[in-house]
């Protein structure tokens, strides 16, 4: 246990370093565990320790106990209509990934129901998303060709579901969820908005019922592959194609004139679906160019653990494939989980999620299953629909297994302009234009790293669009390490308070004393900028006052917002001290952290500065310069005498 010494003139605590094991553990439990999970567990016996443990671990068995039928008919109905919505799409983002339109069901059979035992949203609607769809197809595109070797194709596309579980899990279990974290709203904005356009653009080739068309999936390739095919449009098929998508958008504009006509909105795809089955058989739409799913076999998933492939050929590729659209699936399932949950006033555990999301991609990779996340439509619906519970999922699970059993192959004469007009429906909600106009009014640099993302995902590929994105958010966040924040402070008038000069330019500032305020950690990377721009700041000051002498002869430095220093940053403080007595000017500090204290002390730092330099508060060491001010002033006036 760390012993206290303290200053009699400033009752400032000067504490014993820590051992490196204390600390280490404190640090560890910060970054890993910043929520203490595991204080529930203490003061209570074995028994219901080991309860707790089981309700936290599988989060079923917390509210299974307390269910009841009134909470039932909710998720009934929920689970019915997500069911409606997880048909057409399960089919149209199978078709993205170019896998076959049975893989779409069977995803929205098998993870719904692992979610629902793992989960910790209460809203979340399992199932398969677009983006993901499209970048696993453009990835595993790259090596393997979906219409030369599709059975390989397929296997590799499990196999990347597989690898994205594994790493899911991991980060869940590891608890480093900080590496999603990186991938920031303008990132996902940008991301989400360049991929809905690519898509939509895509869409056009089911739409005039092409036949040729690119592998490519950037808009120049897209384009062209339009316009160079223009002699296989089929008008019939572009006309229903636009019926179709009127018909969707009109329904959304419903749900939004009308919340509580969510439903309407809901069903619209599958009544498409019906509609188009029924349209397309009856008048035999092949012969007028309206292509349709072709086979759905009767069934349920049948194992494919089998089928998984790690062949060092491709191997490369399907692990490119799994970390990022994990990573994607991840930041898209666990933003939609916690924004639905902060409705209710509810947390969701974004560990928890991760290995939720880790297990229902592995256990699905073994079951004819591609991967799923939270979909935010489908989470919309079931939110609106007044779901209470992930038995929500359940219900759909079991539609959805009824649907394979019984009604697949019915679904056999989908027209795929159909699906194409439900698709574009659906991303036309994902070019987020109006957050993209308030990032350029709200920040620049997010506009920036917005606009990357989209344009490099429409213009180039969807990874390297992912790639230039985080790679400006990370260099925003260096530039914030390299330039911390640091502020001239000045007392607020009739106040004790002392902020920001440029915020408050009001302020009072203390004749012959400046006090600078470091407002972040000091490391290596900013050292530098740290001791110039203090030297800089004298010389404002002194070109300020027109005189030529030094008119700062006190410098306070409010350590009270560094919340750590390494050595480097420790050897900076020491060469700006001895700089600025060279020029007469007294260093003072005020407040600095418990862990900036112990590594001050353990490098002797303070012994350097003198325990009569370092102040609780900017007002002891005011006080303490004016004392000192005086002094000279008083010295300097007898020896003129």
């Amino acid at each position: 246990m760390a012993s206290f010494e303290t200053d009699h003139h400033t009752c400032v605590s000067f504490p014993t370093p820590r051992s490196f094991q204390t600390t280490f553990k404190s640090d560890l439990k910060e970054t890993l565990f910043p929520d203490d999970p595991f204080k529930q567990f203490k003061q209570e016996n074995s028994l219901r320790s080991l309860k707790k443990a089981v309700q936290y671990f599988v989060p079923i068995f917390e509210w299974l106990p307390n269910y009841n039928f009134r909470m039932f008919r909710f998720d009934l109905l929920a689970g019915i209509t997500i069911t409606s919505l997880a048909i057409p799409q399960g089919i149209s983002y199978a078709k993205l990934a170019n896998i076959p339109p049975i893989i779409g069901l069977y995803s929205s059979f098998v993870p719904p129901l692992i979610y629902a035992i793992f989960g910790d949203s209460k809203h979340l609607a399992v199932g398969t998303v677009a983006a993901c769809s499209l970048l696993l197809g453009q990835t595993i595109g790259d090596v393997v060709s979906a219409e030369e070797n599709p059975t390989l194709y397929l296997h590799l596309i499990f196999t990347a579901t597989f690898i994205t579980g594994i790493f899911q899990t991991a980060l869940g279990f590891l608890r480093l969820g900080i590496f999603v974290e990186f991938l920031s709203h303008s990132t996902i904005t940008g991301f989400m908005g360049g991929t809905a356009t690519l898509i939509c653009l895509q869409q056009l080739k089911g739409m005039f019922g092409l036949k040729h068309f690119t592998t490519k999936t950037d808009v120049v390739h897209v384009i062209h592959a339009i316009v160079i095919n223009r002699r296989e449009w089929k008008w019939e098929s572009a006309v229903v194609g636009v019926i179709f998508l009127v018909f969707l958008q009109f329904t959304r504009y419903i749900r939004q004139k009308r919340p509580k006509l969510f439903w309407v909105s809901a069903i619209a795809p599958m009544v498409v679906v019906v509609v188009g089955c029924v349209f397309a058989y009856l008048i035999r739409g092949k012969d007028y160019g309206i292509q349709t799913v072709g086979d759905l076999k009767k069934g349920i998933n049948p194992s494919s653990i089998q089928n998984l492939t790690f062949d060092s050929k491709y191997i490369t590729a399907v692990i490119k494939a799994g970390i990022v659209t994990g990573l994607i699936a991840l930041a898209e399932g666990i933003a939609i989980g916690r924004s639905f949950a902060i409705m209710k006033n509810e947390q969701v555990d974004g560990n928890k999620e991760m290995i939720a999301f880790g297990l229902m991609n592995i256990i699905g990779s073994f079951t004819s299953c591609y991967l799923t996340t939270g979909p935010f439509s489908k989470t919309a619906v079931n939110y609106n629909a007044g779901a209470k519970t992930a038995m929500s999922n359940i219900v759909m699970a079991v539609c959805m297994a009824l649907t394979l059993l019984l009604l697949a192959p019915l679904f056999s004469y989908t027209p795929l302009v159909a699906l194409s007009a439900i698709i574009m429906s659906a991303m036309f909600g994902l070019i987020n234009y109006e957050e993209a106009f308030h990032l350029f009014k709200v920040d620049k640099f997010d506009f920036i790293v917005c606009m990357a993302a989209f344009f490099g995902v429409a213009f180039i590929s969807m990874d390297v669009g992912l790639m230039l994105s985080v790679g400006l958010s990370l260099l925003r966040a260096l530039i914030y390490v390299a330039r911390p924040a640091i502020c001239k402070l000045g007392r607020i008038p009739n106040s004790i308070l002392y902020r920001d000069t440029d915020q408050y330019p009001h302020a009072i500032q203390e004749p012959g004393i400046l006090i600078l305020k470091l407002g972040s950690p000091i490391y290596f990377a900013s050292s530098n900028y740290i001791r110039e721009r203090v030297l800089r700041w004298i010389r404002e000051e002194q070109e300020l006052s027109g005189s030529k002498g030094d008119v700062v002869e006190h410098i306070l430095f409010d350590l009270s917002g560094v919340s750590t220093i390494d050595m480097t940053g420790i050897e900076t403080l020491v060469e700006v001290r001895r700089t600025l007595e060279a020029r007469g000017i007294k260093v003072a500090i005020v407040n600095p952290r418990l862990k900036v204290m112990e590594k001050l002390i353990a490098s002797h730092v303070i012994d350097k500065i003198g325990k009569e330099n370092v102040y609780l508060s900017i007002e002891d060491a005011i006080e303490s310069s004016h004392k000192s001010l005086l002094s000279n002033d008083f010295a300097d006036h007898c020896d003129a005498a």
